[in-house]
């Protein structure tokens, strides 16, 4: 079995480093939602491979450089915060140039791909998404008001609407559908995080919810954005974007999660928060599959 030289290890290793910076299972998960996205613009078929791989990778490498100037920004309040003290930007591994530069050409490449391959709609509202996490919420909302994660949203939930208009040219009621379904899942999904992780936001003295409020007032708020959120994911059947497949899942999945608020809000536990917070992401996951099953098997 061969082995890697010094100078083999240290590419490598610096390729793990910028990988990293890029957050790649949120990444993932953004890009997973873009391409369903994607599928659903099309009435009938599937989308142009071309177009498909095109603006998956250009949406996946401008995500990466908000990603990474996220963490070039943090870098402090990451030092300072046992969830991201491990991150090369925090420890010190990458400095401020190398991070800057690898967000930059990333980010460039990104765009570049969309102006030229897409159409140029995606590539403007996927930088407008692009300053909206990288700028408007890191710099300004994050560190002065509890309720960033509900305004930054708005930049978290753009990925299917950016796969819509990568295969349309336009955005429809129906990709700004897609896109409420985001915005309304990210509150709880990300308070349920903040609230295992109060300590650690106070340390960095960051103004997350549970810090300014209190986790009775959080865990309330979970629960009710549930609420709205249950509500908004029928939206797609009211709509008749979606058939019976959607909705039975869209209930059956709601249900789980408003039982997770539930327990969360009467009987508060850092485990239980833990488990209610991955939920959250198969949730997500899980509705979004059962749109696009749907999209091709309705009934």
């Amino acid at each position: 079995m061969k082995t890697l030289t010094l100078d083999q290890y240290d590419v490598v290793r610096r390729l793990r480093q910028f990988s990293v910076l890029t957050k790649p299972r949120v990444n993932s998960l953004i890009v997973f939602c873009a391409i369903i996205g994607m599928f659903l613009a099309v009435p009938e078929g599937v989308p142009s491979a071309g177009v498909v791989l095109a603006a998956t990778l250009g949406i996946a490498c401008v995500a990466g450089a908000a990603a990474a100037m996220n963490c070039l920004i943090e870098q402090q309040i990451d030092a300072r915060m046992a969830r991201t003290r491990a991150r090369p930007s925090a420890r010190g591994e990458l400095s401020n140039s190398e991070t800057l530069m690898f967000a930059g050409v990333l980010g460039a490449i990104g765009l570049w791909m969309l102006y030229a391959l897409v159409n140029p709609l995606t590539m403007w509202l996927t930088f407008a998404t692009f300053v909206g996490y990288a700028v408007i919420y890191t710099i300004f909302l994050k560190p002065r008001t509890p309720q960033n994660i509900v305004i930054g949203g708005a930049s978290g939930a753009m990925p299917p609407v950016l796969g819509w208009a990568a295969v349309t040219g336009e955005v429809s009621a129906d990709a700004l559908l897609l896109f409420l379904i985001i915005f309304a899942w990210t509150p709880p999904h990300f308070w349920a995080l903040a609230l295992y992780r109060t300590a650690d936001y106070a340390r960095a003295g960051l103004p997350m919810l549970p810090v300014t409020h209190g986790s009775k007032y959080t865990r309330l708020s979970v629960l009710l954005y549930t609420f709205i959120l249950f509500g908004v994911t029928l939206l797609p059947f009211a709509t008749r974007m979606s058939g019976l497949i959607y909705l039975v899942s869209a209930v059956v999945l709601g249900g789980m999660f408003l039982r997770y608020a539930w327990r969360l809000y009467v009987d508060y536990s850092d485990t239980l928060s833990q488990r209610t917070f991955r939920f959250s992401i198969v949730y997500l996951s899980l509705l979004f599959a059962a749109l696009l099953v749907d999209h091709y098997l309705r009934f």
